[in-house]
């Protein structure tokens, strides 16, 4: 055999292993998409401002000011690769922030308060998984049930903003842990904390390989793995993170108000289908969210170093969902031919 002929069949191995590689894991196109879409936005936006983009107060930035959105929708995912849908966050995150608020204006200490917070945001999440596993209420119907409910209870508890006066709480946003030039902030510890415990129990737990089996096959699911059980509890976890969420977003402005969210369900919800995760369910990923989390929150910087109307972020982020959507689509479809054949 010549050297062009071994040379060949090389390079026919390598492209033979590549195309079985990419054909069984198919589901992570997206997020490697998505990842390829913040390398992009980095490099244009370096160019584009010449040089004064990519710094280590900007880059850092980034994780603090999406701390709590990074939250949202790492529970998103949960509930989304299930084949569900959780419209609830936003306002669970502004119900959960204005009480932590009144409490801790009363007086009760934020040992406390946090439980007390984070269990309300665990009731709102039980009573959407109850209404979808057991009354068989479409999720989008349930969660927006929870959405006017976790708003008006935000409303009952205050009219107005509440400032938080809490050393605690205010320490979580304040504090620099310095890291050089670079720097982090207690709640984006706490986000990255979230994100990564998420991305574990979704890869490494029975509860994560049931989660993917409920929004692959719940027919098949249903034999021998808990559903029911489990359906639930995505939906608890969603209430949690939005509990989380409301932390962070008090300690972050400071103070609590009945109309924080409005609208951040929708930008969670992107977050996570640019991050890869198919909204049929099934496919996603915990750190493809975080990706895109940070896709949403880069196209907001730059369109502030731009001095454009906030708008375009609405406009560019709607862009890039009808190409997510359209390449799950085609990964959706391939998969099912492969299955068929």
């Amino acid at each position: 055999m010549t050297s062009v002929e071994t040379a060949a069949r090389t390079t026919r191995e390598q492209t033979g292993y590549f195309q079985t590689f990419m054909s069984r894991r198919a589901s992570i196109l997206p997020t490697l998409a998505a990842v390829a879409i913040l390398i992009l936005l980095f490099v244009g936006a370096e160019i584009l401002l010449r040089g004064d983009f990519i710094t280590p107060r900007n880059i850092s930035s980034l994780l603090l000011d999406n701390a709590y959105l990074l939250i949202l929708a790492v529970g998103l995912t949960f509930v989304i690769v299930t084949g569900g849908i959780d419209l609830s966050v936003g306002s669970v995150m502004a119900f959960t922030g204005i009480w932590l608020a009144q409490l801790l204006a009363a007086g009760v200490s934020l040992a406390i308060a946090l439980p007390a917070v984070l269990l309300a945001g665990a009731l709102v999440g039980l009573l959407i998984g109850v209404l979808v596993q057991f009354f068989d209420v479409q999720p989008f119907i349930a969660s927006l049930a929870g959405l006017f409910l976790a708003r008006g209870l935000a409303f009952v508890v205050s009219l107005s903003s509440i400032k938080v006066e809490t050393a605690e709480v205010l320490w979580l946003q304040s504090t620099r842990i310095q890291l050089g030039d670079w720097y982090i902030t207690p709640t984006g510890i706490l986000a990255l904390l979230v994100a990564f415990a998420g991305a574990w129990v979704m890869q490494f737990t029975r509860f994560g390989r049931t989660t993917y089996a409920i929004g692959g096959n719940k027919q098949a699911a249903l034999m021998g793995l808990k559903v029911a059980r489990t359906t639930v509890a995505v939906y608890v976890i969603s209430g949690i993170c939005g509990g989380l969420a409301g932390l962070v977003l008090t300690a972050y402005s400071g103070a609590g108000y009945p109309r924080n969210g409005v609208g951040t369900e929708l930008d969670a919800i992107a977050a996570v289908v640019i991050g890869g995760t198919v909204l049929a369910g099934g496919r996603g990923y915990v750190l493809g969210s975080m990706v895109g989390v940070f896709v949403y929150g880069t196209i907001k910087t730059i369109i502030s170093f731009m001095g454009a109307e906030q708008s375009w972020t609405q406009i560019i982020i709607g862009a890039l969902l009808l190409v997510f959507i359209v390449v799950q689509r085609a990964i959706v479809a391939r998969s099912d031919r492969r299955s068929r054949s």
